[in-house]
């Protein structure tokens, strides 16, 4: 299926849109402002440590202090500790500082926070989930630095290669390979997309990771902390570190810049793909041109239409995500109640993996479809949501269905989930949910009117309503609006239009702009 990225750029923040099939699958929102990201590596100082918990609170410059537990600081932290201590100290290069420590003394699995980490420390750190609700960010002292072919792993000295490459010759080829080029005190794990990669494509990324990383050892040894050191890659760099691959047809971008940002970046990766970048310039906003605006409007709400009026119904917690699954007007088309209930749960399966994916989802969803008594429909439905979530690149589990017809989620949470309000003020009430009585409307527009003629000056006014206001106002020979511009002498008109609520009133200057009180 042809996969299409849409990326529409504005001044406050960049959104990526994935489409599979012109149906959109992802949506991706990278903000602007300086906020923190997954990958950020920062030098920050120990707060407070927390002994009943096993963790610490570290300041990395948000307004709420990062966490840190104990198992997250990762066996080499003695390593990564000796390193910070001394950069300043020894009269060592930095390059010289980082190939003599000795990597053998490692952390225990069952030790305290307390005999390792003190207030006022410094510590670099990794952060692995964004800030979400009253929780600040959650980090690790494993510094990792993502690339596309492999992951570098300061202060490790192992080589892993993803289960995903089956051939036992290729693992072999690539172990004896990055093995052959990796300097000291460095590990990689090798991804999935190194597969028949030629030594001097993964030689020239192990370099660029290196690079990355030893540009840091100036801001660790003279930065007072907190301070950022280096910082993954854009949002939309990520994206297409990943996902990338022969299926994707095309990419659009709406802003030079970021044109020339892919460009340059996919040309390092894949210079294979270099000509599906695409420099958008048509009038129309890039989301509205390819559908996406109207795809979310669809998607985000919090109930979720499916096919032949079934629909979802999606609520949010602090502590999980709902999703109810309704059969709404669907008729059963001859068959019997087991398997119209079958169908619906099958059509709601293919659209609660795209919401996961498009709301970015995380934690513990409970998925409540429709109750099923035959266990062999229970477990084709279990089954097919099994295969649906594997193109979903977050880690994730499910559990079987249960008696209730409760299927339980975990996926992985690493930044809150999208959520995008679809939803607008009623234009009648404003939202109170209260409407001014239709028996004093005549007396609200004639009151408005005299303000406009009388206030304002105004000697041509035109007031757009609902077809039903418009008939009541210009009903009969001695209509309302006829006797109004007697009564004012002014010249009104009144024009019927279906956008308009019930009782909502929107007057015109003599050259059709709208003027308001």
């Amino acid at each position: 299926m042809d996969k299409d990225l849409i990326i529409d750029v504005s001044s406050t923040e960049v959104s990526i849109a994935l489409l599979e099939g012109h149906r959109l699958i992802e949506l991706n929102k990278e903000q602007n402002n300086g906020s923190f990201s997954v990958g950020d590596v920062y030098l920050g100082r120990v707060k407070r440590i927390m002994p009943a918990l096993n963790a610490a609170f570290v300041d990395i410059g948000d307004e709420k202090d990062a966490f840190i537990h104990y198992l997250d600081l990762g066996l080499s932290y003695k390593a990564l500790d000796y390193f910070i201590r001394h950069i300043n100290q020894s009269k060592k290069s930095y390059k010289e500082l980082f190939s003599g420590v000795k990597l053998g003394d490692i952390l225990e699995k069952e030790g305290k926070i307390v005999d390792v980490l003190k207030p006022g420390q410094q510590i670099v750190t990794q952060i692995v989930k964004e800030p979400i609700s009253t929780k600040g960010s959650r980090l690790t002292a494993e510094i990792s630095i993502a690339g596309r072919n492999m992951v570098l792993m300061p202060f490790s000295d192992k080589v892993s290669i993803s289960q995903k490459i089956v051939s036992k010759e290729e693992k072999k080829r690539l172990e004896r390979l990055v093995y052959s080029i990796l300097p000291p005190n460095y590990g990689v794990i090798i991804r999935t997309a190194a597969e028949g990669k030629k030594a001097a494509v993964l030689d020239g990324e192990l370099k660029s990771l290196i690079k990355k990383w030893e540009d840091s050892w100036a801001k660790i040894a003279k930065s007072n902390p907190p301070q950022l050191l280096f910082t993954e890659n854009s949002r939309t760099t990520t994206i297409l570190r990943d996902l990338l691959n022969d299926s994707f047809s095309n990419i659009y971008i709406n802003d030079e810049n970021i044109y020339n940002e892919v460009k340059d970046y996919i040309t390092v990766i894949s210079p294979e793909h270099e000509k599906i970048v695409k420099l958008y310039k048509g009038s129309e906003p890039i989301f509205d041109h390819f559908d996406v605006a109207k795809q979310i409007r669809g998607a985000f709400g919090k109930v979720v239409p499916i096919k032949q009026g079934a629909y979802l119904v999606v609520e949010h917690t602090e502590a999980l995500h709902v999703i109810d699954v309704n059969s709404g007007i669907r008729a059963k088309s001859g068959a019997d109640q087991e398997q119209n209930a079958f169908d619906v749960n099958m059509y709601a399966a293919d659209e609660i993996a795209r919401q996961l994916r498009l709301r970015d989802m995380g934690g513990i969803i409970i998925v409540d479809f429709i109750d099923l008594e035959n266990n062999e429909n229970k477990v084709k439905l279990f089954k097919h949501m099994q295969t649906l979530m594997e193109k979903d690149r977050a880690k994730h589990n499910i559990l079987p269905i249960t008696k209730f017809g409760l299927l339980q989620i975990t996926r992985q949470r690493v930044r809150p989930a999208t959520e995008i309000n679809t939803s607008e003020v009623c234009p009648s009430c404003n939202g109170t949910g209260k409407i001014t009585s239709s028996i004093v409307v005549d007396e609200i527009i004639e009151r408005e009117l005299a303000f406009y003629v009388k206030e304002k000056g105004y000697n041509y006014i035109a007031l757009k309503v609902n077809p039903i206001i418009e008939a009541y106002l210009n009903k009969g020979i001695f209509s309302l609006r006829f006797k109004w511009s007697n009564k004012y002498k002014c010249k009104l008109k009144v024009i019927s239009s279906s956008n308009n609520a019930l009782l909502e009133v929107i007057w015109l200057d003599k050259s059709g702009e709208r003027i308001d009180l």
